[in-house]
């Protein structure tokens, strides 16, 4: 299972009831962090998930309202006696801006290892989840994030009694992919597992204009959260100007890209009541939520 928790839902800057967007990625009790506005540690620690096992930190862009929380982050991290290194990755120009705000965090008791991308996106493994990024349509190079956790197939007692594979080897090829016998023989896993199970799928995208992109890269997700700067229609003009979305274009998203659950964020500080404007949505993509700050999910397998 894989555990989400919106940390803030806020667009530009912080409110009293709600801090700048960022995403807190849980699994196997590590963690992802995205995005680290003004503020981040705060609201984390109001979810109470801690900050030693905060593994990897992944920025979309480089507006403030997306990093400018970094350097109290890194000393609230250091504060909780990690020695393990972090990494973060980001767009090109990573390196320049964490290297300046480190000149308020310059002492730190665990090593930072910085990825720059090209951003046109990248796949990679992070605590044992298949990370993604893609590209968006921002006014700065900007990535969005998905995160998939895999599930092979059952067991099937009747393939290994077939393939004549002794009891004390089964379980081993139910978590490695070949396993050697003490005769020589080699069993494979394919050869006791059936067809590879539906896995878990999450997605995040903020700041950008809808792409026909997104909605391939955000295809069969169980949770989609995207960003959604205005409800109103009539902020349209608004929203391609400085290339955000409406409620509705990310409801169209969601549904074109066959999503199970949409969740919004990445209010504009003028919209105090996301949840009056969520129709919007709704209309289009029933089961749409106005997320707010410490928002959480735990996605699980389907049969679980």
């Amino acid at each position: 299972m894989i555990d989400a928790a919106l940390l803030g839902t806020g667009g530009m800057m912080p409110l009293p009831n709600r801090w700048l967007t960022s995403l807190l990625v849980r699994y196997n009790g590590r963690m992802i962090l995205l995005d680290c506005g003004e503020g981040t540690q705060i609201t984390a620690r109001l979810l109470g998930w801690g900050f030693k096992n905060i593994d990897c930190i992944l920025i979309t862009h480089f507006h403030a309202d997306h990093i400018s929380g970094l350097p109290g982050m890194l000393l609230t991290i250091g504060n909780s006696d990690r020695t393990r290194p972090l990494t973060i990755i980001g767009p090109r120009g990573l390196k320049p801006v964490v290297e300046g705000m480190r000149r308020i965090a310059p002492e730190l008791p665990f090593e930072i290892r910085l990825v720059e991308t090209d951003g046109n996106g990248f796949e990679t493994e992070i605590i044992g989840l298949n990370v993604k990024a893609v590209r968006l349509n921002h006014r700065i190079p900007c990535l969005g994030y998905s995160f998939e956790l895999s599930r092979k197939g059952r067991f099937m007692t009747e393939r290994a009694i077939e393939n004549d594979i002794p009891l004390k080897y089964w379980s081993m090829l139910q978590k490695n992919d070949r396993v050697e016998a003490e005769d020589g023989r080699v069993f494979t896993s394919d050869m006791v597992l059936g067809p590879e199970r539906k896995g878990i799928k999450l997605c995040y995208t903020t700041d950008t204009r809808p792409t026909e992109g997104i909605a391939e890269f955000i295809k069969g997700a169980d949770l989609f959260i995207c960003e959604g700067m205005y409800g109103d229609p009539e902020k349209l003009k608004s929203v391609e100007e400085k290339k955000h979305m409406l409620f509705s274009e990310a409801a169209s998203l969601a549904r074109s890209g066959g999503v199970k659950e949409l969740w919004l964020t990445h209010y504009s500080p003028a919209l105090t009541n996301p949840k009056a404007e969520l129709f919007h949505a709704r209309n289009i993509f029933k089961n749409t939520k106005a997320a707010h700050d410490r928002f959480l999910k735990t996605l699980r397998f389907e049969d679980e």
